[in-house]
């Protein structure tokens, strides 16, 4: 009995040191959880709406890895960390992540000169970073080990418009572009590949400091020059300060303006802007009319049901970069840096619009994956983005590119 009753009070101390108050292994028994960071723009000067997109969809990838039993028997916590859009703050956020925190990845990055600042960090900490909608193409020339992206190129996207600029016969081109790195990095790369892309085009440049806000000088300016298209390249607020004050000085839409990211895919672009965004035409690069793989087709529908609208593009790419650090360590077998980056170099992984894979190529196309690139329109008032035509490149056209007026 003696020897029973030993017994028993040995395994209700077990329990009592093992089990927390609501049944659970107290956190020194439990195995740590797998953390991921997430380092984005959530405030100004940066382009908070774009973060909290990607907050979104990385929380959604997050709870599906979960809920399929996490990553190594480990469930996946995510930190998440404001850079405001500026490389100070995200040089701050990335030290924390990394060694505070011990985040097995960085994703969300979304300003090139905020990135150009933290991968100088996470290779200093050997910790991967995945670049979601940041594009200079000089962030992957430099062939960083711990530098990964999922994104457009920006030369890619220079080459693109180009190309329809010369459909579209126009030969005077202006550009008025953010003095950032990725500002600054289109206005040049359009300089330099405008003049072999389109025989005879004239270029005008301007290059504004991101914390103005009044642009009527230089959008008289332009005026003045009379061109035939304008190219919009700011980024968050500036966007659509340039967009609302070119309609109130008379510059557009008489004269067509391309947007040079996908902002105007989220509703608050008509809640700024009202009818002066319209006939508007912008790069996205996710449409509702893409027919999507499982994992794309599913983060889609949960998406709608969540929040009762389309997903952004910004979403959709976070989501997969979570599965994708997921996947990796999975393949890996292993959360040293080290052994990811093997892992991810190796493997073929599933995306948010088909398989995922990394080379080490030359340029700026080292451990970098493309995405679509497409050129859509909006040509009424408060039309929604599903509703949008893609009108570039023409194997994916839907619909015509029309002039304001017609």
């Amino acid at each position: 009995m003696n020897a029973r009753r030993h017994t028993v009070l040995l395994v209700t101390l077990l329990v009592a040191v093992g089990l927390s108050a609501g049944g659970r292994l107290a956190p020194a028994l439990a195995q740590k959880p797998l953390k991921i960071g997430v380092l984005t723009p959530l405030s100004p000067p940066g382009d908070a709406a774009a973060g909290q997109f990607i907050v979104r969809g990385a929380k959604m990838a997050a709870d599906d890895v979960n809920a399929r039993g996490g990553v190594l028997g480990r469930k996946v916590e995510l930190v998440v960390e404001d850079d405001s859009g500026t490389p100070e703050k995200g040089s701050a956020g990335l030290r924390k992540l990394a060694t505070q925190d011990q985040v097995v990845a960085v994703v969300g990055q979304f300003h090139s000169s905020v990135t150009a600042a933290v991968q100088v960090l996470a290779e200093q900490f050997q910790v991967p970073l995945f670049l979601t909608q940041a594009s200079a193409k000089s962030l992957t020339e430099k062939h960083l080990t711990y530098t990964f992206r999922t994104h457009v190129i920006d030369t890619d996207r220079v080459v693109m418009w180009n190309r329809w600029i010369k459909e579209r016969g126009f030969k005077r081109v202006a550009i008025i572009a953010e003095n950032t790195d990725y500002g600054v990095g289109l206005a040049e790369d359009t300089k330099k590949l405008l003049p072999g892309a389109v025989p005879g085009a004239e270029l005008k440049s301007i290059i504004f400091d991101r914390a103005v806000v009044d642009f009527t000088p230089q959008l008289l300016e332009i005026k003045n020059w009379k061109p035939d298209v304008l190219l919009n390249v700011g980024i968050g607020t500036p966007v659509y300060l340039i967009s609302k004050q070119a309609y109130d000085v008379g510059l557009s839409p008489a004269v067509p303006m391309l947007i040079s990211y996908d902002a105007p895919a989220r509703a608050e672009y008509w809640k700024n802007l009202g009818d002066k965004g319209t006939f508007a035409s912008f790069i996205v690069y996710y449409h509702p009319t893409m027919k999507l793989p499982p994992r794309g087709d599913g983060f889609r529908r949960k998406y709608i049901e969540q929040f009762k609208e389309e997903p952004i593009y910004g979403a959709f790419n976070a989501y997969a970069q979570v599965w994708l650090v997921a996947d990796a360590v999975n393949a890996a077998k292993s959360d040293k840096p080290e052994d990811v980056v093997k892992a991810l170099l190796a493997g073929k992984f599933e995306g948010w619009n088909g398989t995922i894979s990394f080379t080490r190529g030359e340029g700026p196309y080292w451990q970098q994956w493309t995405p679509p690139m497409l050129l859509v329109q909006y040509t009424k008032t408060d039309m929604p983005f599903t509703e949008a035509k893609i009108i570039y490149p023409p194997e994916f056209k839907t619909g015509e590119w029309m002039p304001a007026g017609r």
